[in-house]
Parts: structure tokens; C-alpha cells; sequence
């Protein structure tokens, strides 16, 4: 194939890395417009969801469990103490621990029903077993990303 038209056309590679953007992307769209009718962010309710399965976290820990930085992390962790949703405590040497408070528990539980009715909708062209095909070729492709990296 002559270099030119390689460069006009993508590979299948690059449409799938592409189609699986798009659709990260518009989950995240929706998530992000719907999770403002129970006063929260994609971000902030992501954070909360992290904390709440691991209580006790660090920043770095929940930085790596959110996909940000530890800085941008911290700053979130700000805001949502400041909106009582986290509460910071001490923990051993230097460690912050992060914890839910019962205010945190409400927003991510409301959150929650909400993620749920969005996702549905974004994966409503999709039949159940799809969907369970689907997440066991994403989880398996993450677990060989992990091995490797």
C-alpha cells in the first residue's frame, strides 16, 4: 500500500482505539450533566466512590484509583472536605486517610442510582449477554496491560 493512502486510511487498530474513545466519552458527558442534579461532578462522585471501597486511602492511593494526578487529587480532596462530603484524618507517619462522611455517603449513594439510569442508557443498544461479553474482553485486555506494564 502506497505510503499516502496508509496515511489516509486508519487502521482497524485506530478505529477500534477511536470507537472505544467515543464511547468513554460520551458516558463521561452524560455521567458528568446527569450527576449535577444531585449536586456533584463526574470527578467528585468517582472520588467518593473510591473512597467509599477502600476507606482509610491515601492521596496517592485514590490518585491512582481516580486516573489523576496526587496534586490534582489533593485539590479535590480540598473541595470535598470543604463541602463536607470527606473527612481527612491522620494516620500513620505523615499518611492522610481519607473516610466518607455521612453527608459523602448520601451524595454517593444518590450518585449511584444516577450512574446507573445514564449507563443503561448507554449501553441500551447493547443485550445483556453483549454487555457481559463486552466487560470480559475490556477486563481482559486491562489485565494483560497490568502484567505488562
Amino acid at each position: 500500500m502506497p505510503d499516502d493512502l496508509r496515511l489516509r486510511r486508519p487502521s482497524q487498530l485506530q478505529l477500534l482505539g477511536r470507537a472505544v474513545k467515543r464511547a468513554q466519552y460520551r458516558q463521561h458527558r452524560a455521567l458528568d450533566t446527569a450527576l449535577a442534579t444531585v449536586g456533584t461532578t463526574l470527578a467528585q462522585w468517582d472520588a467518593l466512590r473510591a473512597i467509599a471501597r477502600t476507606p482509610g486511602s491515601s492521596a496517592r492511593e485514590l490518585s491512582a484509583a481516580t486516573f489523576q494526578t496526587e496534586q490534582s487529587f489533593g485539590t479535590l480532596a480540598t473541595r470535598l472536605a470543604a463541602q463536607v462530603l470527606i473527612e481527612r484524618r491522620p494516620g500513620r507517619g505523615r499518611r492522610i486517610e481519607h473516610h466518607l462522611t455521612p453527608a459523602g455517603e448520601r451524595v454517593l449513594k444518590a450518585g449511584q442510582a444516577v450512574a446507573d439510569d445514564v449507563l443503561g442508557e448507554c449501553f441500551a443498544g447493547l443485550g445483556e449477554g453483549d454487555r457481559e461479553a463486552l466487560l470480559a474482553l475490556l477486563e481482559r485486555l486491562n489485565e494483560t496491560a497490568s502484567e505488562a506494564g
